[in-house]
């Protein structure tokens, strides 16, 4: 795997498509609205935005 490989190598991935995430394994989910961060998390963050959408985070 590449992280095993070049284990200082990092990647900023901007999406707004879950498939992509099937390809990697991020450290950290980011989801931000109006330019800001307003949710920070795990994997686990992914499928949340799956269930809920990201309409769920508009209130924080």
């Amino acid at each position: 795997s590449v992280k095993r490989e070049k284990p200082e190598l990092s990647v900023l991935l901007i999406t707004h498509y879950q498939r992509i995430l099937d390809y990697i394994q991020p450290d950290f989910v980011h989801v931000m609205l109006g330019g800001r961060i307003v949710r920070t998390g795990g994997a686990e963050l992914i499928k949340e935005i799956e269930s809920k959408g990201y309409e769920s985070f508009a209130d924080l």
